[in-house]
């Protein structure tokens, strides 16, 4: 990281002993210091400082200063002492390191140990360069492997690709654009690649006493020579075996059906050249790794490659039985002998890395006389004793008996090499075998070496005498193969008769006529030795052999061009400067070039002609060098005449290239081969003459092509790739050449880009071309000749033409194929090297002003092009950024000739409209968003380039401005595109760009009198912008705020100096309101945030919309978005009710509606029946009936009207189902809670607000809270009901308080009908609800410590709703408040009223049996009820209230308290038939328990106080419930006798046990208040 305490600081005060002790000038940080003081300088490990100046004043301060310091120049720049890459290693360890954190925090854990991993490999790479103990190897290694773990981080840490060359950044200041995209895609070098195999395990089951055993034989393992294996139905599998303590994989090989041969190895693939490879595993090599080479020569052949091996394999062999009555147990010795018969020592090899042998032993087949062994052994015989020697195999048999007796039967043999001097074939052969004994001598080997070996052998000696020693078996033979790997040793008897010509001088012309026959790889292995011989023959008689000798030559010079064996060419440049010695040659081969040529437009087959015009390059340089050795002998003669024959030579290229081969196919094969190897020569030619005279030579050829491109496409390429190749030489990198050679290569570029052909091929000339001058000097005449020609090739450049020749749209050909992407560079290059005198020179070069708008329209159209498309891969920003700078810095230049020539009477909509399109495209690029990127890059972008976005912005404004009236025709066009731009996160492009919007309102004002429609495209525009995910928390104020940045005022101020400011304020403050909508609503549907805030941001900005703005289009679209989100959320209730708000705003009525969101074109009437339909059967999914039933009422009402009984009946069925769920199915109250969000962390739509939650069915308070609470991980969970104060709701926190509430139904008329069911009655207590009350209980005045309930108070708070529950969310504000105090004797009777309310409840269910099996329910709250009674209960209400005191002191309270002894006595009356269910209904196990009630029961009827109406009261319950179970005349007792006993007996006054409290009874709980003993 490079650093600059440059300018800025003014004056630092002093620095501390910290850092005089841990830094020295232009050193680096050893550890990191927050400089968090005055006047402070953080500053991180690695980065680089420069201390200017130091004195001897130090301040022993607890913080690093510096006294007395210089102001530094503002530009300077510290340029660290290191190695660059070190520079960038610790700039991207100090970035990573905070994505890396955030790894672990977005769960990537194996990214983020593999990341800590390469940062551990990069900080030891790092540490290896700064120890400076490197040699230069070591260090490219070590650069190396730091930047492939560099890339590999950036790539999956989405940063940016960073190019390189040769290991260092580039910076793209210091090439060109074509360079520079070259680097996306670098070339791959082919990387050697070796296998490592290791033997593992091998598994052999032999028998338990094999008969092999008595042959003595030794089992024995060989490596192979590289030769791959493979069986039929062989198994490979991959297991993990545990090898020296660590598991490896490794590859088992074996047969699918238990075979007993088993073998396990392990393969590793180890990439890079050998050196490479030892030196970074050493430890594979310390281990006797053997290095086997391919059996035969690999597919390319490396000079310089030394072998001579010849692999041998035993085949079989077929012998004779020898008259005995088994088969033989035969072995084969063989031997490798020297032409006198001495056996050559170590001249056998059995295996890759084995010791050499000199005797090699066959495995012997039991009992088999006709044995296949295939055995491969190599005779890695010397060169110099190859010639004379021969093969010899013996052949022995074995005895079972006699381990140490074998048998010598017979022999066979062969030579090596021929009588002509070839080697044996690589092919099978059959040898003889000859007959001998044990007792036969092979000491004089020229005994059995006059035999033939074998049956070709035999035909060249047909008279062989019966006396000799050896006799042949004739019907035994031995069957070998052989092959041979030598670089110095040949098989062809052709390539002997050229190499030993002198032997045969009548057959030099066959000889060298079968030189095309003789097989590449032993061409190249006697390379040398061909040329020698064919130059010789040359100069034995240059006027007889010469064309043949130039074939061969050509034969020769192709071979090299094939792949197998390009790596020759280096071989034959040697020989070209080093031993060729032809001083004579040119003169033939330029004779004989020229005849080629010149034939070429006679001959009809052009073979030979096309093969010399591929050896151009190589005949060029024998003929030079040849011109050398020629002027050096003769001290420069005939110069002169060397010059013409170049000329001439030259003529006949150009005649070629002249020709018309249209007509001939095979022509334009030869022009095709004659262009690919004519930029070859140009170096060649460098060493006999000028640059001016080569360029002139090549200026004449290029400009002898035909100018059409309409030759031939294939021929079009060849012509350009020559024209490339050209550019590409070395000849081109000279001034004096580029002057002569640059206008015929524009010229050919220019005819392409205009016709639109090959222009990938044309850009990659120009890339070319624009390296070149980027590189050279900054005026040259190259850089004036060809931004002289800017012109053409801009204009070229920008037209794509079909093929009726009209222009259509601009596209450079990226609009159909994204990925030319060098094309794009190469026009960006030329656009980065022409100054405003450039741009000027261009735009005066028009004729007319449509020419101009022309070329405007189109240069605009291929910047936007750029942009949209994806020309970049998107990790390359550097490119990406390089591009937007040439973009800007064009545009600049253009928009002179934009005023000029197309503003007032001249006003060119389309062309400014091009403009602003290009502007807003290119403030809004992904890559210029700076905001999104990671510190470090941000200020390395910012450094070098700017805020490209507020340069575009300035630019934008100054254009806007000079408008004047004809601003107009851009409203409402371009409100849209210009609000985007406002929506970009950087505060000063937003201020240039808001005053924009006020000039667009002022003139539609003038123009109509309002800004309707600038209002209108605003919110519509603002609504899609947003929703797309842009704008941030800064935009909310941004219309009202006074500006912070530039000369502009503000939106607010500017509308407040017009006469139309109360409609403009009115505007400007709805937009703002909609922005703090629209931004919850994205940041909610952007983020993981749950349905809930979902659902609840829409409907705070759906209401918007209707009530504030009243955009019906879009009011309509957040309907259909919010009953989305309540499907998926399945809550059907909510969406009906959603979708129910778009059905009102539509008619029964028959006027056609347009396609719509999903809706297709139709009437209203059929859309508002499918939306009612939908609506039904919504609420028929969330067990809403009652408000599904009025729709359906409504449906069959125009069903009726219309006559549409099918429908009708269909319709009138729904409604009657409905009416049978209602009194069948069982629904459940769904609770009520009061939620409240306090803080400014909390959405707008939530802040500060308190609302009313219908809850999920069986959700319980704890439940709720929990659910909040994971919807608001932030969230503090308020411990208390009492409102928030002030700072609570001023705070940067999130507060939640939660609690219960109870609903207050709105139709008490229903729920006070004794007839109406209680499943109805169910229905209306909880739905169509606004009000909810919670109770907060509190004691006034002193408390009654005897009776806590005498003081008992309640705080009742009313919450009023803004919308009823339920409806279109599960949640509304509250609206308004109400509270009132309740009584203690208030309290008591609504108290005893619910409770009697809930016991009725139940019993009639399970009286109904709409309850089944397990009473429980009705156990325990009998038992709640009685028990409490028992121990006090509702007896302390009569204790409190009953009391002569009190209704003497509380005379107002008379009918309250009738009213609190009518509901105790009505709860007696409840409790006796509830236990005369229970007593019907309980098990016969649990009649303990119910015994304990009737007990309890009876007790608490002891508890209660009595006088003359106590008796009464009880009396009168009894009555009731005896009246309440007599059916039909009959009087059915369910009563016990020991209940009616408790009825009949005198009652006496049992004090029950009282508790005393000094606080809120505990029996408060969720709003509810139950008396407690």
């Amino acid at each position: 990281m490079q650093t600059s305490l440059s300018g800025r600081v003014g004056c630092l005060e002093c620095l501390s002993h910290w850092i005089k002790k841990y830094i020295k000038i232009k050193q680096f940080l050893i550890c990191t210091f927050r400089g968090t003081v005055t006047q402070g300088l953080s500053l991180e490990i690695g980065e680089t400082i420069q201390i200017l100046e130091k004195c001897e004043v130090w301040c022993s301060h607890t913080h690093p200063v510096l006294q007395h310091c210089h102001v530094l120049m503002q530009y300077e720049t510290v340029v660290p002492v290191e190695d660059p890459i070190v520079t960038e290693v610790t700039s991207t360890l100090q970035e990573w390191a905070l994505l890396w954190k955030q790894l672990y925090v977005k769960h990537k854990v194996d990214l983020f140990y593999k990341l800590r991993h390469v940062m551990n490999e990069l900080f030891d790479l790092r540490r290896q360069m700064l120890s400076g103990h490197l040699t230069q190897d070591q260090v490219k290694d070590v650069k190396r492997h730091i930047t492939i773990r560099l890339d590999w981080g950036n790539e999956h840490l989405g940063l940016d690709l960073v190019p390189r060359k040769e290991f260092e950044m580039v910076d793209a200041d210091q090439i060109s654009v074509s360079d520079l995209y070259k680097m996306v895609e670098p070339c791959r070098i082919p990387v050697p690649h070796h296998l490592f195999v290791s033997l593992k395990m091998v598994g052999v089951e032999l028998p338990e006493q094999p008969e092999e055993q008595n042959l003595g034989m030794e089992w024995k393992y060989r490596r192979g020579y590289g030769t791959p294996l493979f069986l039929e139905k062989q198994l490979l599998k991959v297991v993990n075996i545990n090898i020296n303590g660590v598991n490896q994989n490794v590859y088992a090989f074996g047969l699918i059906s238990s075979d007993p041969f088993s073998l396990i190895i392990s393969l590793q693939l180890l990439r890079g050249e050998m050196e490479q490879i030892r030196r970074e595993n050493p430890m594979i090599f310390n281990r006797g790794v053997a290095i086997t080479r391919k059996l035969g020569f690999p597919d390319v052949i490396m000079p310089g490659d030394i072998r001579n091996d010849l692999y041998l394999t035993l085949e079989r062999g077929d012998f004779e039985r020898g008259g005995k009555s088994v088969q033989k147990n035969i072995e084969v010795s063989v031997y490798v002998l020297y032409a006198d018969g001495e056996i050559l020592k170590d001249c056998i090899s059995l295996g890759s890395g084995e010791p050499h042998i000199s005797e090699h032993r066959s495995f012997v087949l039991y009992h088999n006389n006709n044995p296949r062994w295939s055995e491969v052994v190599k005779l890695p015989i010397p060169i110099d004793r190859f010639r004379g020697s021969h093969l010899r195999f013996e052949f022995r048999h074995c005895s079972t008996k006699d381990k140490a007796e074998k048998k010598l039967f017979g022999f066979a043999f062969t030579p090596l090499m021929r009588e002509d001097g070839t080697t044996l074939s690589d092919e099978s052969h059959e040898l003889y075998v000859y007959k001998c004994d044990e007792n036969a001598t092979f000491s004089n080997h020229a005994l059995y070496l006059g035999l033939p070996c074998c049956k070709e052998d035999f035909n060249g000696c047909p008279n062989i005498p019966s006396s000799l020693i050896f006799q042949r078996s004739t019907k035994e033979t031995l069957w070998i193969s052989t092959q041979l790997s030598s670089t110095k040793l040949t098989q062809n008897v052709d390539l002997l008769a050229l190499l030993k010509w002198k032997a045969h001088p009548d057959r030099v012309m066959d000889i060298l006529g079968r030189l095309r026959h003789v097989s590449g790889e032993e061409i190249v292995k006697f390379l040398q030795d061909i040329l020698d011989t064919l130059f010789s023959i040359l100069d034995d008689n240059t006027d007889k052999y010469g064309p043949l000798v130039f074939q061969s030559l050509v034969f020769i010079i192709n071979l090299l061009r094939d792949s197998k064996y390009y790596h020759f060419r280096p071989v034959m440049d040697t020989y070209i400067q080093k031993h060729f010695a032809g001083a004579l040659a040119y003169k033939e081969l330029i004779r004989c070039l020229k005849w080629y040529m010149d034939r070429s437009a006679e001959v009809v087959k052009q073979d030979h002609i096309q093969e010399a015009m591929r050896a151009l390059e190589y005949l060029l340089k024998f003929i030079i060098q040849s011109r050398i050795l020629y002027s050096r002998a003769t001290c420069g003669m005939e110069e002169e005449q060397f010059r013409a024959s170049i000329q001439e030579l030259f003529q006949s290229i150009r005649f070629v290239l002249s020709l018309d081969s249209r007509s001939s196919e095979t022509l334009i094969f030869t022009q095709a081969a004659l262009l690919n190897s004519f930029p070859a020569i140009f170096d060649e030619l460098l060493q006999m003459f000028t640059v001016q005279e080569v360029a002139e030579f090549v200026r004449g050829t290029l400009g002898s092509m035909p100018s059409t491109v309409h030759i031939g496409q294939s021929m079009d390429v060849v012509k350009l790739q020559s024209i490339a190749r050209t550019v590409d030489s070395h000849l081109f990198s000279f001034p004096e050449s580029r002057r002569i050679l640059l206008p015929v290569v524009l010229h050919h570029i220019h005819l392409h880009l205009r016709q639109q052909k090959e222009l990938l091929i044309c850009s990659g000339i120009l890339s070319s071309i624009f390296s070149i001058i980027k590189t050279s000097s900054l005026v040259n005449h190259s850089r004036l000749y060809l931004l002289h020609h800017q012109d053409q090739l801009v204009n070229s450049s920008l037209y794509h033409k079909n093929r009726a020749g009209r222009f259509t749209q601009p596209a450079i050909l990226i609009y159909s194929c994204i990925f030319y992407g060098e094309y794009v560079s190469c026009l960006l290059s030329l656009l980065r090297q022409m100054s405003e005198i450039h741009f000027q020179h261009l735009l005066d070069n028009f004729q007319s002003k449509e020419e101009l708008k022309e070329f405007l329209l189109k240069i605009f159209c291929v910047f936007r092009n750029l942009m949209k498309l994806s020309v970049f891969p998107r990790d390359w920003n550097v490119m990406r950024l390089l591009t937007s700078n040439i973009i800007v810095t064009t545009a600049q230049c253009l928009s002179p000739a934009l005023n000029k020539n197309f503003t007032e009477a001249d006003f060119d909509f389309k062309v400014w409209n091009s403009y602003f399109s290009l502007a807003v495209l290119y403030i809004n690029q992904p890559s210029l968003q700076l905001e999104s990127t990671t510190p470090a890059k941000r200020k390395n972008v910012l450094d070098k380039y700017g805020d490209m976005r507020v340069m575009m912005a300035y630019e934008l404004f100054s254009m806007w401005q000079n408008l004047g009236e004809n601003k107009i025709h851009f409203i409402p066009g371009m409100i849209g595109p210009f609000l985007g731009v406002t929506l970009v996160p950087q505060g000063e492009v937003r201020n240039i760009m808001i005053p924009i919007f006020h000039d667009m309102m002022d003139w539609e004002q003038r123009k109509n009198g309002n800004f309707k429609q600038v209002e209108a495209e605003l919110i519509d525009k603002l609504d899609s912008l947003v929703s797309e995910g842009k704008g941030d928390e800064n935009y909310r104020e941004l219309f009202s705020l006074t500006q912070l940045f530039g000369p502009y005022p503000s939106l607010l101020e500017k509308i407040e100096q017009e006469t139309w400011r109360e409609t403009g304020i009115s505007f400007v403050t709805s937009v703002t309101r909609l922005m703090e909508r629209l931004l919850d609503y994205r940041d909610c549907m952007k983020g993981d945030e749950t349905e809930n805030k979902k659902i609840g941001c829409t409907v705070n900005l759906l209401n918007f919309y209707k009530s504030e703005i009243n955009k019906e289009e879009m009011y309509i679209r957040y309907i259909h978005k919010l009953c989305g989100m309540h499907l998926q959320a399945e809550n059907y209730t909510e969406a009906a009710f959603t979708l129910l708000l778009y059905w009102e705003l539509l008619h029964w009525e028959e006027r056609p509606l347009r396609e719509f969101l999903h809706y297709p074109a139709q009437s209203e009437w059929h859309r508002k029946e499918g939306l009612c339909r939908k609506v039904i059967n919504y609420f028929n999914k969330g067990k809403c009936w009652e408000y599904g039933i009025p729709l359906c009422r409504e449906l069959a009402y125009q069903y009726e009207t219309l006559y549409d009984y099918q429908s009708l009946s269909w319709i009138r069925k729904m409604e009657a189902a409905y009416y049978d769920n209602i009194m069948e199915q069982q629904r459940l109250e769904p609770e009520f809670f009061r939620v409240g969000f306090y803080g400014r962390k909390f959405p707008f739509f939530l802040r500060n607000k308190e609302f009313v939650c219908r809850g999920h069915d069986y959700e319980r308070l704890e439940a709720f809270q929990q659910r909040m609470l994971g919807e608001f991980p932030q969230a503090i969970a308020m411990q208390h009901p009492n409102q928030p104060d002030e700072a609570i709701l001023q705070c940067d926190a999130q507060y939640l308080q939660i609690y219960a509430v109870s609903a207050v139904p709105e139709n008490v008329n229903v729920l006070q009908m004794d007839r109406v069911p209680d499943r109805i009655k169910s229905f209306y207590r909880v739905n169509n609800v606004r009000r909810f009350r919670y109770d907060r209980p509190f004691h006034k005045g002193s408390k009654d410590r005897e009776n806590e309930f005498k003081s008992l108070w309640i705080e009742r708070t009313t919450l009023i709703l803004t919308h009823p529950l339920p409806g279109i969310s599960r949640w509304f504000e509250v609206e308004k408040r109400e509270l009132i105090e309740v009584s203690p004797l208030e309290n008591a009777i609504y108290v005893v009223e619910n409770k009697n309310h809930e016991l009725r409840t139940l019993i009639s269910q399970y009286q109904h049996k709409q309850l089944h099996g397990n009473i429980n329910l009705l156990s325990m709250c009998l038992n709640g009820v009685i028990d409490a009674a028992v121990n006090g209960g509702i007896a302390r209400y009569q204790e409190a209230f009953f009391d002569k005191e009190y209704i003497g002191s509380h005379a107002e309270d008379t009918e309250k308290i009738t009213s609190l002894k009518d509901l105790m006595q009505e709860q007696v009356h409840i409790l006796g038939a509830g236990l005369a269910v229970h007593d019907k209904l309980v098990h016969p196990e649990m009649r303990p328990l119910h015994k304990k009630l009737i007990d309890q029961f009876q007790m608490m009827r002891s508890s209660l106080y009595v006088s003359g109406s106590g008796i009464a009261i009880l009396r009168e319950a009894m009555r009731k419930a005896i009246e309440l179970y007599s059916y039909s005349g009959q009087m059915t007792f369910f009563l016990s006798h020991s209940l009616l006993t408790c009825y009949t007996h005198p009652v006496s006054i049992v004090e029950g046990n009282r508790r005393r409290h000094d606080d809120v009874p505990e029996s408060f709980h969720n709003g509810v208040i139950t008396p407690t003993p």
